[in-house]
């Protein structure tokens, strides 16, 4: 009777312990899951001056967003796009470039593999806080150029018309609901005169 009870015991402890390790591999596997926009929300980036900034960047004050500007992208090639955007955002080949009159695409991600986590693979996490008039800074060249948010819209992915308006604009792009490939969300500027 005292080794049964002995035997149950010990299996308590085992269902005891197995079940604390289950809880423990969750909540780490949640904060992995989840740490990059744990970061975002509570431990933003500075912004720094976009003059003190290295060449070809772009900066978005309002959301503490700040990253390299990678020119002339294929938004058509995962492969290369995919490798331009663990370093920053990327500009799509065949858009305007600052400075230039038409339509001027940049695009990055809201979210992304928590397995690659880098710091620019959640740069548009909070695009969708923009609101008409903030203030959207690009370098190239070492000239600074500003743009003005003047609408934003969710499009679906087929929804290319935006890009091929005869209007002196840039857009911002990044997937949307933020975890999802569903949609887009577009933010539209005109430049600064």
């Amino acid at each position: 009777m005292a080794k049964r009870k002995s035997k149950k015991q010990n299996n308590n402890k085992i269902s005891k312990n197995i079940g604390n390790f289950l809880i423990l591999g969750s909540i780490i596997l949640f904060i992995l899951l989840f740490y990059p926009l744990i970061s975002v929300y509570l431990f933003p980036p500075k912004v720094q001056s976009i003059e003190s900034l290295p060449n070809n960047y772009i900066s978005v004050p309002k959301i503490h967003a700040q990253a390299p500007l990678n020119f002339n992208v294929d938004p058509f090639n995962e492969t290369e796009y995919q490798e331009v955007l663990k370093k920053g955002v990327a500009h799509a080949k065949n858009t305007s470039l600052p400075g230039e009159k038409g339509s001027m695409f940049i695009f990055a991600h809201s979210s992304g593999n928590p397995i690659e986590i880098s710091n620019y693979n959640t740069i548009f996490l909070k695009l969708g806080e923009l609101q008409k008039n903030d203030e959207i800074q690009i370098k190239k060249d070492n000239k600074i150029y500003t743009y003005k948010v003047t609408e934003k819209k969710v499009v679906w992915p087929s929804e290319v018309e935006y890009l091929e308006q005869e209007k002196d604009q840039l857009i911002l792009q990044t997937c949307w609901p933020i975890g999802t490939s569903l949609k887009r969300l577009l933010i539209f500027a005109i430049p600064e005169k």
